[in-house]
């Protein structure tokens, strides 16, 4: 998700965490700089385009990482704080912040290797855009308010509130995203178009309209979906995927890249996967051209 959404959930789930233990502005700083430490490794460059895209949300979105570097970041908090009676408790604050930024991050499309160092596989449900206001407007309001309030009266239960109601939208995105599925496969089917793989995401900024691109051989077929439309049918043009242009590629690494990424997403995840992440999806079935 974008960094807005990250320090939002970052800082809304320090303060739940926290609660009255400490200066809810102290919470929800530190639970911030939690919710964006992922990704800074889009500091990193890897040399390549492609590879900056494949190699992002890799070893610093591991949980198992991220579980290793909570204990040393929250003892330096709690230290820096002044409250170091409380270090398990800031020790759950951050580890829940940490963990849950590349949790979110699984939700959208790009692919997030959560189980590194043991599988570099990239994991993504594709089923909310990177940059969705209605997950990210609860959280702002329930800490906004809970720092507007310093914790007093329902200041706490505001804050748990944007939680949940961000937490549900993701839940209906899940629920969406099966629907348009069902009536993509139901409309491929009617016109013969046998697809091998179908991805199903949401367009940008919200969880109304949603695009389809199903593979077929050396075609893929592009159609939206709108949960207003009537009806059960849904239109799709199809375009050359331009395969043939993959051979003027072999020795780019950002290329190998991507490739791997698809067949492992592709390998585990045939139910709405084409790819895990937009550049293996280009990658896979846009036309390909010579890197300049």
């Amino acid at each position: 998700m974008d960094s807005l959404s990250q320090i939002a959930l970052g800082a809304a789930v320090g303060v739940a965490v926290m609660g009255r233990r400490t200066a809810v502005w102290k919470a929800a700083a530190w639970g911030a700089v939690a919710g964006t430490l992922p990704d800074l490794d889009v500091l990193v460059d890897h040399g390549d385009a492609i590879l900056n895209m494949v190699l992002h949300r890799a070893e610093t979105h591991a949980p198992l990482w991220l579980t290793l570097f909570s204990l040393p970041f929250a003892l330096a908090v709690a230290r820096l704080s002044g409250e170091c009676a409380q270090w398990k408790r800031w020790w759950l604050a951050m580890w829940l912040a940490l963990v849950t930024h590349p949790l979110l991050d699984a939700m959208t499309v790009y692919g997030t290797q959560l189980a590194l160092p043991f599988s570099n596989h990239p994991f993504g449900v594709g089923s909310v855009f990177i940059i969705d206001p209605l997950y990210t407007l609860p959280l702002l309001a329930g800490t906004g308010w809970a720092l507007a309030a310093k914790g007093r009266g329902r200041a706490f239960a505001a804050n748990a509130a944007g939680l949940v109601l961000s937490t549900a939208y993701l839940g209906w995105g899940v629920a969406a995203q099966a629907q348009v599925e069902r009536v993509a496969r139901e409309s491929l089917a009617a016109q013969g178009i046998a697809a091998e793989r179908v991805l199903v995401t949401p367009t940008a900024f919200n969880s109304l309209l949603w695009r389809v691109v199903a593979v077929q051989g050396d075609a893929y077929f592009e159609g939206f979906r709108s949960l207003l439309d009537e009806g059960s049918q849904m239109s799709f043009d199809r375009f050359p995927r331009g395969e043939a242009l993959a051979a003027e590629l072999p020795g780019h690494d950002g290329w190998r890249a991507s490739r791997t990424s698809a067949r492992a997403s592709s390998s585990s995840r045939n139910r709405t996967a084409v790819c895990c992440c937009p550049t293996c999806a280009w990658a896979r079935s846009r036309p390909i051209s010579s890197p300049s």
